[in-house]
């Protein structure tokens, strides 16, 4: 090892942290800032969004995007009681006809919503809102820097910059692989606090419990895989949580 990769090594040992979800109170090991996380992944998010824009692909359903940052508004404040750096990060929210996309969020509050996906759906105000806390969770809960950590850590990298990481886990499928039960357990976090966020901001448990019986009832659900829960144990903790939020 060099004196500068053992340099990086002392700086990311240095700046690991222990640190909670929020909710859940799972533990976390992340090993890169929540800082670095954010400028890069805002870079990502930016060259989509300039890619989609060139492809006019990029916001065209005007209603939906306003529909979508009302009801972010609300989600982002309750989410922000949870973890108060929240609320001065840059959040940022737009549509895409785009039909791979169904929804995504970024580290640091960067939304991408399909409206192919939303529209496929029929999805009333309450179903988006629940749609919405789902990605606003993961972004919560920080699943991007520690995926990133995880990925150093369970592949038993060295020292890497985070940009090293990232590429390696855009084109290595073993790592992919490898990290499929930390994401399969951070979809359903972000099921589960979603639903608590929705809930929180005043939606009723009746649309949570309706997002995700579409989701069961839909073509949609049948053709995706990977990270997700079956689409049948994501309804069914629905209808459990709406038990308990006294629905």
């Amino acid at each position: 090892m060099n004196a500068a990769t053992s340099l990086l090594a002392v700086l990311l040992f240095a700046c690991a942290a222990h640190a909670q979800v929020p909710e859940t109170g799972r533990a976390q090991e992340l090993r890169f800032s929540a800082e670095e996380v954010g400028a890069s992944m805002e870079d990502r998010y930016i060259d989509r969004t300039v890619d989609l824009a060139a492809a006019g692909k990029l916001d065209q359903d005007r209603r939906l995007l306003a529909r979508l940052r009302y009801i972010s508004t609300e989600l982002i404040r309750v989410a922000s009681e949870l973890r108060p750096e929240v609320a001065g990060w840059r959040w940022e929210l737009h549509t895409t006809d785009d039909p791979e996309v169904d929804a995504i969020c970024m580290a640091g509050g960067k939304i991408l919503v399909g409206s192919a996906f939303v529209q496929r759906l029929a999805l009333t105000d309450g179903e988006l809102a629940t749609l919405l806390a789902h990605e606003v969770a993961h972004a919560l809960a920080e699943h991007h820097r520690e995926t990133f950590s995880e990925a150093m850590l369970v592949n038993r990298l060295p020292a890497v910059p985070l940009e090293v990481v990232m590429a390696r886990l855009d084109s290595d499928i073993t790592l992919q692989i490898r990290l499929w039960k930390l994401s399969s357990l951070q979809e359903s976090e972000a099921d589960h606090l979603g639903m608590v966020l929705a809930h929180r901001a005043g939606w009723a448990a009746a649309d949570i419990v309706g997002f995700y019986r579409k989701l069961a009832e839909s073509e949609q659900g049948a053709r995706v895989s990977g990270a997700y829960p079956a689409y049948a144990s994501r309804l069914s903790m629905a209808q459990g949580m709406a038990r308990l939020f006294g629905e």
